[in-house]
């Protein structure tokens, strides 16, 4: 079986009942629990802040992986991270100062990632490469869960691999959007190091059954 890091999105469990869903996670021993920040305006989709991570993060020691799909990332950046993100991640088109919002990330002590949305080219973040410590790569349009997975955002994948391979580079390449059983091992054949799964596993009857079965999807 090969191995490959597991970040469930929180987005679709029952928000009413969001310990029972950091502690089932907790369970598991995923690697990641993905954070999936909306603000209405970068992405036509709402979701939640600071407030509502910041108990959360009592309630395990798990890294939290906080995706930002949100303008003006710069003006938030303190109150994740105080809230206890372990890796946040912004988008390459909500910003211009990419170093800036590194520099002012990685001084908190918390890990940079780039995510970038399926309209834009994998190649705009060669420069940056070296200093990430995450990639991610949407493979549906991001805001909303439960989208179809777009085939075509595995070439960015490959070239994410090849390069990392070819330079030693240390950044984790991650995938998000329409991954499931059936997905899911194309991803890693790409060269995927991570998976977000949102959807698959919190819309399941099972949730933990659906994670083991994630996990031995991929031969």
């Amino acid at each position: 079986m090969k191995k490959f890091m597991l970040s469930p999105s929180i987005l679709d469990a029952d928000f009413s009942r969001l310990d029972s869903a950091i502690k089932l996670l907790d369970t598991a021993k995923v690697d990641f629990i993905h954070l999936d920040i909306m603000d209405g305006h970068f992405v036509p989709n709402i979701s939640f802040g600071p407030k509502i991570i910041k108990p959360l993060r009592a309630l395990t020691k798990i890294p939290f992986d906080t995706h930002l799909m949100i303008s003006a990332p710069e003006k938030y950046l303190d109150g994740f991270i105080d809230a206890g993100s372990d890796y946040i991640t912004v988008h390459y088109e909500a910003s211009k100062d990419m170093l800036g919002l590194m520099k002012s990330i990685k001084a908190r002590g918390v890990k940079f990632g780039i995510s970038i949305k399926p309209g834009t080219p994998v190649e705009t973040l060669y420069d940056l490469l070296p200093e990430l410590d995450l990639v991610l790569i949407m493979s549906v349009e991001p805001g909303f869960g439960g989208q179809k997975f777009m085939i075509a955002m595995l070439e960015k994948v490959k070239k994410l691999r090849a390069l990392k391979d070819k330079n030693n580079y240390s950044y984790i390449i991650e995938i998000d959007g329409g991954i499931n059983k059936e997905t899911l091992p194309s991803a890693i054949e790409a060269g995927a190091d991570a998976v977000v799964v949102g959807s698959a596993i919190f819309g399941a009857k099972d949730p933990a059954a659906e994670i083991e079965a994630l996990r031995a999807c991929v031969k």
